[in-house]
């Protein structure tokens, strides 16, 4: 094993990230040290490397706020090969491939005792609130994080980290639907797009909607089988709504999260319906409070997923029913430039960085 760690880190907000090279770190108790092979970039990335996120009414809330700290290497979608275990690792042996479960939280509340780290108030998050995977090692915390990925390709199982057990998740909530219930999926960027294959093959009897402003990622979300798409830069995405479902979708799930979406998803759906808002974009929402009883809906978020569901994502890939996004490989010291990229717009499904 090499003793020196490359990583490239956020020292400066908007800056372009620098590499630094560190000692590698030794595992201890149930550690165990990971050389990175692939690792995913995700939307969120840019919120911290902008330095916060949108809070509607003209309000922010800083990285700072919410404990991170700069130095800061992130990326929290890592695969990898098993190169250190600490004494107390057990069940993972050196050559194993894993993926990284990046959603990690403090392992003693009652939330994570249940096994919703992703609900525990003091996460330590791979690439967020811990080093992440813009490195060529990482850390997991105990071999129970690591994932078996046999039998799927390294530079798409990474997306799966996030983008897969982040859309999966939210899937998961929008039961009970009744047959002739249509979804509707806003914003097709990585996540949106991994949602929909997740989608056909997790509810293959229920139409699927895709609602997105460019329409090169609409044209890609019906290669990944969505029934219908809807580009709102061009029509009015609630009246074609109404047009396609008649008295609303059963279920709407916001991958975009900003203003303008929340208030599409909230206006669409039917009575007794659901909202799911799971994008990070930011903006406000604001509700008659009478509408809430007399719709008789239900309005939540879904944040990420939690370890079960990772393995479950896991065994509807390998069952060979989900259609993987688009995975473009560039090479890690790429990471600043894929940034700009993402924030322009500019990728279809996910970038994969390669140390």
């Amino acid at each position: 094993m090499e003793n020196k760690m490359k990583s490239y880190q956020l020292v400066e907000i908007n800056q372009p990230l620098e590499l630094v090279e560190t000692e590698n770190p030794e595992p201890q108790g149930t550690e165990v040290l990971i050389r990175i092979t692939a690792s995913g970039v995700c939307h969120s990335d840019l919120y911290f490397w902008q330095g916060g996120y949108d809070m509607g009414g003209g309000k922010k809330i800083s990285i700072k706020e919410r404990g991170i700290k700069l130095p800061l290497t992130m990326g929290h979608e890592p695969v990898g090969e098993v190169v250190a275990v600490g004494p107390d690792a057990d069940g993972v042996q050196i050559g194993d491939k894993r993926l990284v479960f990046p959603w990690i939280g403090c392992g003693e509340c009652p939330r994570c005792l249940e096994g919703n780290d992703n609900d525990c108030i003091s996460m330590r998050t791979l690439g967020v609130l811990a080093p992440g995977g813009y490195a060529d090692h990482v850390m997991a915390a105990h071999p129970r994080y690591l994932i078996d990925i046999n039998g799927i390709p390294e530079h798409y199982a990474c997306t799966l980290a996030c983008a897969g057990v982040t859309s999966y998740g939210a899937l998961k909530k929008v039961h009970p639907l009744a047959a002739d219930d249509k979804v509707v999926i806003i914003g097709a960027g990585g996540v949106g797009l991994t949602g929909i294959g997740i989608a056909r093959a997790y509810l293959p009897d229920n139409e699927l909607i895709v609602v997105d402003i460019d329409g090169e990622k609409l044209a890609a979300a019906r290669q990944a089988g969505a029934d219908h798409t809807i580009n709102s830069s061009e029509e009015d995405a609630l009246e074609r709504l109404k047009e396609i479902t008649g008295n609303g979708p059963g279920a709407i799930v916001d991958f975009v999260g900003s203003t303008e979406t929340s208030k599409l998803g909230y206006e669409a759906t039917r009575k007794g319906g659901r909202y799911i808002c799971v994008g990070l974009y930011g903006g406000e929402i604001t509700i008659p409070t009478l509408t809430l009883p007399v719709r008789n809906m239900t309005v939540r978020g879904s944040y990420v997923g939690n370890l079960s569901e990772m393995h479950e994502l896991l065994d509807l890939v390998r069952g060979g029913k989900v259609t993987p996004i688009p995975v473009e490989k560039r090479s890690m010291s790429r990471v600043t430039e894929t940034l700009h990229d993402l924030n322009e717009g500019r990728i279809l499904g996910r970038v994969v960085l390669v140390p």
